[in-house]
């Protein structure tokens, strides 16, 4: 088994650090704490290739790999970790499961200018009695004619305060098999967005409410029985959670390594005190070892989506490795960690966020048991025994 990078993914990644360190580096601060989405540096990736590496090139994408994304998330973090989001959104996102599943005039009428940086797109899922246990969604869309009529609502959508266009899920019918998702284009008549809230990350999502919103039969994505294609599409955007995890604690360890060699107490740099080399060794080996879980899940995917036990395992380690690095860093860094002068309190605090978005800790650990045991454990709430 080789884990070395081709020398087309080491020049590849190359090609993304200098760029990173060139276009991105100089306003890493500033545009951590600003909570829109970056469209300038969007537009800069789309000109680079890094927008749509995963997609084929019929679609407009660069017709390239789960590693070249993950790759080009690494490179980009190293320099500029709040830009890390745009290479989420342009290869791993709902952008993936649209662009994957969506009609030829679906794709036509959106994909250009979410490729090019121009428009973002918003993934609405959880809804307050709906977060882990996805399939006891209650947004409804009932057929009317040639529409479809909406109501519900949803919360935590990312991108949700600028996103033009939404992949929203929600059950055409009652069960597993009523559940697909359509495509709602923001100024619908029916669909209102909630003020901004602002989370620990430092972003601002708003929530959506759907009151007899009426669409055309023609924006529904994936119909009744879509939900297994979904959840495998968002089998990806887990990967690129986990890899941003993985980057932004990496980011943290490198800024307190060379804080550690250089900052000097008692007449030795810090480096030199054995608790911290400790800390140190620990670092490296969480991310290390979580690093190659990641790379395991998006090199099995190259030909197909990722494996859900893959990827359950690879984020699972990556977001503890992620945060628990970022976490340290803090500690090690003291004060000047925890300032919003540093990025490393940035890193902690997003990594810290990862870890429940996307699947948290818990649900991912309870897939990762299924594996072990090969068997359906069911989460929910035993039903009543029928009265004889």
């Amino acid at each position: 088994m080789n884990f070395d990078f081709t020398e087309e993914q080491k020049l590849f990644a190359d090609q993304v650090r200098r760029f990173a360190r060139e276009q991105l580096a100089a306003g890493a601060l500033k545009r951590a704490h600003e909570p829109g989405f970056p469209f300038d540096v969007a537009g800069l990736m789309a000109k680079q290739g890094l927008m749509g590496i995963t997609l084929p090139q019929e679609n407009g994408g660069q017709g390239g790999t789960l590693m070249d994304a993950v790759i080009a998330i690494e490179q980009v973090a190293a320099e500029c970790p709040r830009s890390a989001d745009v290479v989420q959104f342009g290869n791993f996102g709902p952008i993936r499961t649209f662009a994957e599943y969506g009609t030829p005039e679906q794709k036509k009428r959106w994909l250009a200018d979410l490729l090019s940086g121009r428009m973002v797109m918003s993934l609405g899922m959880t809804e307050p009695d709906a977060g882990s246990a996805v399939t006891d969604l209650k947004t409804s869309a009932r057929q009317d004619g040639a529409h479809y009529i909406i109501n519900g609502g949803k919360v935590f959508s990312t991108f949700s305060a600028e996103a033009q266009v939404f992949l929203i899920y929600l059950r055409f019918g009652p069960g597993l098999n009523g559940i697909g998702s359509v495509l709602v284009e923001r100024g619908t008549p029916g669909f209102t967005i909630g003020k901004p809230s602002a989370f620990m990350s430092g972003e601002e999502w708003c929530e959506l409410h759907f009151a007899e919103c009426r669409i055309p039969a023609e924006n529904v994505l994936l119909g009744p029985g879509g939900f297994k294609k979904q959840m495998a599409g968002f089998n990806v955007e887990r990967l690129g959670n986990t890899a941003r995890s993985l980057a932004y604690g990496r980011y943290a360890f490198n800024a307190a390594r060379d804080y550690a060699a250089t900052r000097e107490q008692f007449g030795r740099p810090l480096c030199e005190f054995q608790g911290l080399q400790w800390k140190f060794a620990d670092m490296a080996i969480k991310l290390e070892s979580a690093q190659l879980l990641l790379y395991r899940a998006a090199a099995s995917a190259d030909k197909g989506l990722p494996s859900a036990y893959e990827t359950a395992i690879a984020k699972a380690a990556c977001n503890q490795a992620g945060f628990e690095v970022a976490s340290e860093a803090v500690q090690v860094m003291g004060a000047l960690g925890y300032s919003r002068e540093s990025l490393v309190e940035y890193c902690m605090r997003r990594t810290r966020g990862w870890m429940i978005a996307g699947g948290s800790i818990e649900m991912l650990k309870n897939r990762i048991a299924e594996q072990v045991f090969d068997r359906r454990f069911d989460q929910r709430k035993p039903k009543a025994a029928a009265a004889e």
